[in-house]
């Protein structure tokens, strides 16, 4: 893994569009950038007039080189920092951010020793945003690995890069996505609207006698329980990389 120096950046907002009904994709170009790994994130820092400030972590939806960032920002209504990114930002606005960050939740292309070995993906809602950027790096560096994505989300309609998503399963004959939606499913989907459970997890990821790399992103009680459910079906916890996210944003 190549290590990058950390430092504060100014980005200046170079394209916005929605993403969900209460998300929004920002596009950053930030000169000093110095690339960054699948996975990392960033502190986004937040000025008022008056120069009271405010500091929230997000994750990165893009990797590799380049001076293009791109984070997608789910609304917490009651937050002080993603109200203003998915409502009050335009383009040419000008922010701060500290990145990369991250070495724990990192994802790269396989050693060819290791090709054999698959990567298990798993999100909760709008945790796919670290995940996409794993799944389109292995894409992009033509990993032969298996890499699947279980993403749960409650529509169709709140599924984060939908597009992409669709774009890759046919783009990278080594990707599977898996959907579960927890309260609405598109027509003619072959199982009901329900929540993630331990039995579904065990049908769709990557066996254990795999070792597949795992990583899992989402809200606490998500990470926590689809942990444990890996754990007791065979998965080394060593194997399991974590990221959640709570609180206000």
């Amino acid at each position: 893994m190549i290590r990058r120096a950390t430092a504060w950046h100014v980005a200046t907002v170079a394209d916005t569009r929605r993403e969900t009904a209460s998300a929004r994709r920002i596009e950053l170009e930030v000169p000093t950038w110095p690339g960054n790994e699948a996975g990392a994130h960033v502190d986004v820092r937040l000025t008022a007039p008056d120069g009271y400030q405010a500091t929230r972590s997000y994750s990165l939806a893009s990797s590799g080189e380049g001076t293009r960032v791109t984070l997608a920002v789910d609304e917490v209504p009651t937050g002080e920092v993603s109200p203003f990114l998915v409502h009050d930002l335009r383009v040419g606005d000008r922010i701060e951010v500290h990145g990369p960050l991250g070495a724990f939740f990192i994802w790269t292309p396989a050693a060819p020793a290791a090709v054999s070995r698959p990567t298990q993906l798993i999100a909760g809602g709008s945790g796919v945003v670290p995940l996409f950027a794993m799944a389109e790096a292995h894409a992009t560096a033509g990993d032969p690995s298996p890499l699947r994505l279980l993403v749960s989300v409650r529509t169709p309609e709140d599924l984060f890069f939908r597009r992409e998503l669709a774009a890759l399963t046919t783009a990278d004959p080594q990707f599977r996505l898996d959907l579960v939606y927890t309260r609405a499913t598109p027509a003619e989907w072959p199982t009901p609207a329900g929540r993630l459970t331990a039995e579904r997890v065990r049908d769709v990821v990557a066996d254990a006698s795999a070792r597949p790399r795992v990583y899992v992103c989402g809200p606490t009680p998500f990470v926590e329980s689809v942990s444990q459910w890996l754990v007791a079906d065979g998965h080394a916890a060593e194997a399991i990389r974590t990221e959640r996210f709570g609180g206000s944003r």
